[in-house]
């Protein structure tokens, strides 16, 4: 989605980095609004899914069984992750787009990502990213309660089913798709709502916004609005 340039928020000097993390369901719209709010603010954009979708991935490639924990949280290990310039991943120097975006790696990552061992091995990931620099804007699933628990600012982005599988067809350029979409997005919820380690919630001190009948560009001045009040 094209959006307008947010204009650059003036933020007051620090002594720590600016810590923002936005999470939700799938289709909410966290990449398009973390994407503009990291632009605004001059900070860096980190999807903390595509870091799972990474790992999916490469596991499909190799042929690893998307249910086994022990040689995924290996791999999760060994890959060298890291975003360009534009915040698109990069694995062992290679490009990930628009691969880890596919069908096939959509079906498989609530299931790679549910296991304790990826996820502690991408958690330390993210979290010394998190120690770079001017700061980063998060988005993710866990991203509030367990990568930056401590973050300046916690927002949770939330929309119904209906909306978010009718904005993913929109996406894919697959309107007539909707209903297996929404049943596809209602499945993860349920994988990553219930999953042990480090499910899917809303964090008490976070933000709620409700995207139903909000374009991005609104979406984004609300969370610029807040980061201007300093609450």
């Amino acid at each position: 989605m094209s959006l307008a340039a947010p204009a650059r928020v003036a933020i007051l000097p620090r002594t720590a980095r600016l810590i923002l993390a936005i999470d939700g369901p799938a289709g909410a719209g966290k990449s398009t609004v973390a994407r503009e709010v990291a632009r605004a603010l001059g900070l860096v954009y980190l999807d903390t899914g595509a870091m799972y979708r990474a790992v999916t991935l490469v596991a499909l490639e190799r042929g690893i069984d998307p249910g086994s924990e022990e040689e995924l949280g290996r791999l999760a290990d060994e890959l060298e992750l890291a975003f360009d310039e534009d915040g698109r991943i990069t694995i062992d120097g290679r490009s990930g787009e628009p691969a880890i975006r596919s069908a096939e790696v959509t079906a498989a990552v609530s299931t790679v990502s549910a296991h304790p061992e990826v996820r502690r091995a991408i958690v330390r990931r993210q979290r010394e990213l998190g120690r770079r620099g001017a700061g980063l804007v998060a988005e993710g699933r866990d991203t509030t309660t367990v990568v930056f628990p401590d973050a300046d600012f916690k927002f949770y982005l939330d929309a119904s089913p209906a909306e978010r599988a009718r904005r993913r067809a929109l996406e894919l350029g697959a309107p007539e798709r909707v209903g297996a979409i929404r049943r596809e997005i209602e499945e993860r919820d349920r994988i990553d709502s219930s999953r042990a380690h480090s499910p899917l919630r809303f964090a008490p001190d976070a933000i709620m916004i409700q995207t139903d009948g909000l374009d991005a560009q609104a979406v984004v001045e609300r969370v610029l609005e807040r980061v201007r009040a300093g609450r």
